[in-house]
């Protein structure tokens, strides 16, 4: 296992609990006589004028957060995603091939399951990716806290399902949860584009220079009607891997960074987004098919897409299983992938934005299920037999 990993896990694990210690607050404040107080905290107004007014961004705080705090867990994860492919566990198609294929089973079966259970909602079954996502913070945690239950080999597996599934949900985004798009913004986008892509050719290694002409395209992403957060993994994807004296200028963003997003922001997202009222909670609510679907999609879905592919590329003789591990333990595995929660409820967002109802049963449904994932997960990881 690499230096790289090695710190990567130490964040995530950690991460994970603070991110769990998020939303459970998110949900205790939203449901105890604070809760009116929180609703107007995620409404409160922000404003930034560019230029003289020239160009005005006003959002409430849940926006901001969800817009540019989350950019930089994109920053962060296109950094992951970079380092992983060119010389991390996803570089060979040897390597490669047998997450690939979990992550790729793992994302079509769960948004079968929520599709087949809201095919006749039009307005539903936008939300058809939301049970496709892993949250990699809750799933390295606990396989962490399980040491040496769950070998090494298996923890590196899920770490690469886990990049591939957020690769793959990046393109979801970008293809499917789009505005009206903006021609002119989406030209300056494109100019920005160009200008990282030229600052890689000329061997620039000052993160911070990539970092400026990120922001600028952060605006420009902004109000050309695709995700801001897109703007964060274009410029990670830029950043060089290498210096010419060895060194490596991803991986020092990546380490500097990683504890703010585990520690900061995905906390901060967490409680801004997680926080849901049960008070009111209906059966009708608890039992409507967007929260059947979520649910049933992160721990049925993930389990069968990411165990089932496994189980077909070993038996097809194209894969073996990580060294040391038991079927039992890829199932185990496979159960984890179903936390969706960071991703998941980020995805629903987009999917269900300004529709309050909806909204409650994303995170019902959510939560839910990737609670029900973690226990499973947990429960036949532990198992001796």
């Amino acid at each position: 296992m690499t230096p790289a990993l090695r710190r990567f896990f130490a964040h995530e694990s950690a991460g994970g609990i603070v991110l769990a210690v998020a939303a459970a607050l998110a949900l205790v404040v939203s449901n105890s006589p604070l809760g009116a107080s929180y609703a107007a905290f995620l409404k409160l107004q922000g404003a930034v004028s560019i230029a003289d007014g020239w160009l005005v961004l006003a959002k409430p705080l849940v926006v901001w957060v969800n817009d540019l705090w989350m950019a930089v867990f994109f920053f962060v994860v296109g950094l992951e995603i970079k380092r992983e492919f060119v010389e991390g566990e996803l570089a060979s198609r040897s390597q490669a091939i047998l997450p690939a294929a979990a992550a790729l089973g793992g994302m079509a079966v769960p948004a079968l399951i929520y599709a087949a259970i809201n095919h006749a909602d039009p307005v539903a079954l936008r939300g058809w990716a939301i049970p496709s996502a892993t949250d990699i913070a809750f799933a390295i945690g606990i396989v962490t806290l399980l040491g040496s239950r769950v070998p090494a080999s298996l923890k590196v597996f899920l770490t690469a399902v886990a990049i591939i599934d957020d690769l793959g949900a990046i393109g979801v985004i970008a293809v499917f949860y789009t505005s009206q798009l903006s021609l002119g913004m989406l030209l300056g986008a494109g100019a920005c584009l160009a200008g990282l892509w030229g600052l890689n050719r000329a061997k620039v290694t000052n993160v911070g220079v990539y970092v400026v002409l990120g922001l600028v395209l952060w605006v420009f992403v902004l109000k050309s009607g695709v995700h801001a957060t897109l703007a964060g993994v274009a410029t990670a994807l830029a950043v060089p891997m290498r210096r010419p004296d060895g060194g490596s200028p991803l991986e020092d963003a990546e380490h500097a960074l990683h504890p703010w997003v585990a520690f900061l922001v995905l906390p901060v997202f967490a409680f801004t987004n997680a926080g849901v009222s049960l008070l009111d909670a209906s059966a009708s609510v608890l039992l409507a098919p967007v929260t059947l679907g979520i649910a049933a999609g992160l721990v049925l879905g993930k389990a069968v897409g990411v165990f089932g592919s496994v189980w077909l590329l070993v038996r097809a003789g194209w894969a073996v299983l990580p060294a040391g591990a038991a079927w039992r333990q890829v199932l185990g595995v496979s159960l984890l992938c179903g936390i969706g929660f960071t991703m998941s409820l980020f995805i629903g967002g987009l999917a269900f934005e300004g529709n309050p109802l909806l909204e409650t049963e994303l995170k019902l449904g959510v939560l839910g299920g990737s609670i029900i994932a973690a226990a499973l997960g947990a429960w036949v990881l532990t198992r001796k037999t």
